[in-house]
């Protein structure tokens, strides 16, 4: 099974969309899966062409809705299928700033230029009115600020005489192609291997969500407090772990006390009451699903528990 479960969002006929279904399909051990493609507009042509590989697809017009409302309804759609990442494949709407919060660092753009040049629209006429003789695209996270998410990869590709800015696009399409599905692919084969499975087993969770926390995976509870963190050799510690919540400073003391080899006392959550349990020895995920469960109730609002467990 993939370790990613990637949504992809589409504005038209999918061109990018299709790299990465393909590119999937040959990979060997392809670390992320298509699950699903939602679009703006219900007619879009990538629907069509994904729902015909077989691949889910949700199509709502925008029409009538905020960015905010909008965005709600195809994020709804996204946890329905356990979507852990989000490819933007040609999506020309603006995002809402809560969707970019809640998906920061698992959310990919792809744009037709060597960013930071030329972003927004209009990319090629830029290029070309400017006189440059090279040109490309570029991978990044999606950030608040347009275009303006760290770099992940680029493609270069040359100007040639006489360039229109549709004969430059349509070479430089054919970098996307080759570059995107290769780019995400390499995001998640660099994730320390405990991280996606970890991730499942926090999403799983009722309204949790995932945002990057001075660099480090948080899993929150939405309306609610973060309830777990990934740790990877922190301060150069070496050490991969789960940081989670305890019921104090006693229980901590009392955990290590136990098994020392297995839990720790985190640098500055620890006086907080926080556990480390590391995922770098053999780990029983089932008790690591426990400790999760436990640490989301302990953060969780008041109305969500009362729907959780009816008290």
């Amino acid at each position: 099974m993939a370790e990613a479960r990637l949504g992809v969002l589409i504005s038209g006929r999918g061109s990018n969309l299709a790299a990465l279904l393909l590119a999937s399909r040959l990979m060997a051990d392809c670390p992320y899966e298509i699950v699903p493609v939602a679009a703006h507009d219900p007619q879009a042509p990538g629907l069509a062409m994904a729902a015909a590989e077989g691949i889910a697809t949700f199509g709502q017009s925008h029409q009538g809705l905020g960015r905010a409302a909008f965005d709600a309804i195809i994020e709804a759609e996204l946890h329905r299928h356990g979507v852990t990442h989000v490819a933007l494949a040609g999506y020309m709407r603006l995002l809402s700033p809560g969707f970019v919060a809640r998906w920061a660092g698992r959310c990919f753009n792809i744009h037709p230029s060597l960013l930071p040049a030329h972003k927004g629209l209009h990319v090629h006429e830029a290029v070309l009115a400017a006189g440059e003789t090279m040109s490309g695209c570029t991978v990044h996270l999606v950030t608040a600020e347009l275009d303006g998410g760290p770099i992940l990869g680029q493609a270069r590709v040359a100007v040639l005489p006489g360039d229109t800015p549709e004969s430059l696009a349509a070479r430089i399409l054919i970098a996307e192609h080759q570059l995107y599905p290769r780019v995400i692919a390499n995001q998640f084969r660099s994730v320390s291997e405990p991280l996606p499975r970890l991730r499942a087993l926090a999403l799983a969770l009722p309204e949790a969500a995932e945002k990057l926390s001075h660099g480090a995976p948080g899993f929150f509870v939405q309306g609610g407090k973060f309830f777990a963190y990934f740790s990877e050799n922190h301060h150069g510690n070496g050490i991969t772990a789960l940081l989670v919540k305890a019921s104090g400073v006693e229980e901590q003391a009392m955990l290590i006390e136990q098994d020392p080899e297995l839990y720790f006392r985190p640098a500055y959550f620890g006086p907080a009451g926080w556990i480390g349990i590391r995922l770098d020895a053999a780990t029983d995920w089932e008790m690591i699903g426990r400790w999760l469960e436990r640490s989301w109730q302990a953060s969780a609002p008041r109305r969500l528990l009362r729907l959780v467990t009816g008290q």
